[in-house]
């Protein structure tokens, strides 16, 4: 068994957007031609009330293709760590061997889980903004998942130049520009505090937050607006079925009261999708953007990027000697 820590991970992935960003398409590809096998999650809630906003799911996924890999994340989320001063997400992705099934890695997941996820909404940025690319962003929510989304917008979208930041918290609004600038300098960042301004003002939106609950319509948005709603839950229903809708698996992602699930309550159907993402790269879908009418990404964070992504990183730290290896875990 190869333990890789946070430190492994991070000396694997630092700098490698373009590389990871191609990944996570490639597998979107495949997923889309059938070729990878993703059971729904499994949600770990609890009873008591102080537990409510917790959960712990579990994503098993195989993918197949030229670098067929197999495993389990298991990523918990609990908001009330924001204002302990610790991170929200945690979590640890499992791999098994494809020969015998024998658990053979691992993996520190949180690193992997920001930039498969800041990937997928990057990748999204550049194919729906392909005929106007974006030169700034709005970032709702000023936490680690939106750096990385910014790192990896910066590396999706060569022409962005300005990120506005939004957070219920000014301080903390003004603290994360402090490390935007110091950890993607070339996109000027500054916190705003009007934010139906800041939503006509921008052209491509990141919503990521730790909201469970819809609490925010798209009225302010100017046309030709895109939102990568990668929290899931933000959007009213109503904003939902009002715009275009790209999501990364429909099964999936209406599921949990996310707002495309409410949304789907409401309407009765999922005809307010319009397509998978892995269709528009694949080219067997096609995107037709309507005036005044915003694309809304929904991505509902598929296992198979995490499995994807940790195979990258099993057989990057193998060669370079990174990990530690215990060689009892199993029975000779």
């Amino acid at each position: 068994m190869l333990i890789l820590r946070r430190t492994d991970v991070t000396d694997v992935l630092s700098g490698r957007e373009t590389e990871i960003i191609d990944l996570v398409a490639d597998t979107y590809r495949l997923h889309d031609a059938g070729r990878t096998a993703l059971p729904h999650s499994v949600f770990l809630r609890f009873p008591e009330e102080h537990h409510s906003r917790d959960r712990i799911i579990g994503l098993p996924a195989y993918r197949g293709g030229e670098r067929p890999a197999a495993g389990m994340k298991w990523i918990s989320s609990f908001p009330g760590n924001v204002a302990a001063g610790t991170e929200r997400a945690s979590a640890a992705v499992l791999l098994n061997s494809l020969a015998t099934g024998h658990p053979v890695a691992l993996v520190e997941g949180a690193v992997i889980s920001a930039k498969r996820t800041a990937a997928s909404a990057a990748l999204a940025a550049a194919e729906l903004t392909a005929a106007r690319p974006a030169t700034s962003v709005l970032l709702i929510g000023c936490g680690v998942i939106n750096l990385e989304i910014l790192r990896f917008l910066a590396a999706a979208l060569p022409d962005l130049r300005e990120a506005a930041l939004y957070d219920t918290d000014p301080v903390r609004a003004d603290a994360f520009a402090a490390r935007c600038a110091e950890e993607v300098p070339g996109v000027k960042a500054h916190p705003v505090s009007d934010l139906p301004a800041a939503l006509g003002a921008h052209r491509l939106v990141s919503l990521a937050t730790t909201a469970a609950t819809p609490h925010l319509d798209l009225a302010a948005c100017g046309p030709d607006t895109t939102v990568l709603h990668v929290s899931l839950r933000d959007l009213t229903a109503e904003a939902i079925l009002g715009a275009v809708n790209v999501v990364d698996d429909a099964d999936h992602v209406c599921r949990e009261r996310t707002s495309l699930d409410l949304a789907q309550q409401a309407a009765g159907n999922r005809d307010f999708i319009a397509a998978p993402i892995g269709a528009l790269l694949r080219g067997t879908a096609v995107l037709r953007r309507e005036p005044h009418r915003p694309v809304v990404y929904s991505p509902f964070g598929l296992g198979v990027l995490d499995v994807a992504l940790a195979e990258f990183v099993r057989e990057e730290a193998g060669r370079r000697g990174l990990g530690v290896r215990v060689d009892d875990f199993l029975p000779a």
